[in-house]
Order: C-alpha cells, then structure tokens, then sequence
C-alpha cells in the first residue's frame, strides 16, 4: 500500500462518519447521501496528491466536502429543484421510547434545514468537532465570522425549537 493509499483509509477512519453527516445535511434523501458521500470520497482521492500540508488533512477534507456539497446544491438549484429536504422519516424500525426521540429530531432537522447556508455549514461543521479556525478554513471566512454564524444559528434554532413545541 503506497502512501496515497495509507493517507486515504486514515481519512476514512478518522472522518468517514463527518463526511457522511455533513453530505446528509445537504442531501434530499439517503440515496442522494450516499451518492454525494460518494463523490466527496472520490473528489479527496483525486485531491490528495495536490496536498500541500497548508491546513491539517482532516480540514482538507472537510474542505473538499463542503465545496463538492455546495456544489451540489447549485446544480441542483440550476436545474430548478431548491427543495432542500425531501425525506425526514426515520426509516429505522424501533420502540415505542425512540418514538419520542426521533420526532425531536425530526423537529431539529426541520429546523436546521430552515437556516440559511451559511448557518448550516457552520453548524454542522462544528457538530463534527471542527474548531473556530477550523471551520474558518473550510469556509473560507474569518473566524469572527464563524462565531457571529454560530451564534445565530443557535439563536434561530432555539427559537424555532419553541415553535413547534
């Protein structure tokens, strides 16, 4: 296995569930997960030669990720379809106490699905434990920047968890 190689499972193991969430946060539906975690996973592979040890691997990654969804979401915007979650069903069977705990994540998708981009890429990049700076270079903005999306989206969220309760 030649160094590529051994770099690439690393990723894998160290950020394969991130890259699976934040591709899910820009996502429809599971098929359209899977497809776009797909495609991150490729454009990474593809990548990975032009590494230049700027930033942390796991923060080129994350960066590829967000670009690939965004990406995504503009041809998906092109051609017309701007429906951003479709799907908000659990699709696992389970009792009657997950019940519960599934409609408050139904609720919280909703809920995160309704900020602007912006709010939502920083917020789901912080959910996979990014760092200010991190997500600063992922997106692409300041860190500043960073604190004043998250703190608005945490103050919208909040807000429209108490809507619906």
């Amino acid at each position: 296995m030649d160094a590529r190689e051994q770099i690439f499972q690393q990723l894998i193991e160290d950020c394969g569930g991130g890259i699976a969430r934040l591709a899910g946060s820009y996502a429809r539906n599971r098929a359209e997960q899977e497809d776009l975690t797909q495609e991150i996973w490729l454009a990474i592979w593809r990548a990975l030669p032009g590494f230049r040890g700027d930033s942390s691997l796991r923060t080129f990654a994350y960066r590829i990720a967000h670009n690939r969804s965004v990406t995504q979401l503009t041809r998906r915007r092109d051609s017309g379809d701007s429906a951003l979650l479709d799907d908000l069903t659990d699709e696992s069977p389970g009792p009657d106490m997950r019940l519960i705990q599934s409609r408050d994540a139904e609720r919280l998708l909703r809920a995160v699905s309704q900020l602007s981009l912006g709010m939502r890429q920083a917020l789901t990049l912080r959910f996979e434990g990014l760092s200010y700076s991190e997500i600063s270079e992922v997106l692409g903005i300041s860190e500043s920047n960073v604190a004043v999306r998250l703190n608005r989206a945490r103050e919208r969220l909040n807000a429209k968890m108490r809507e619906t309760e």
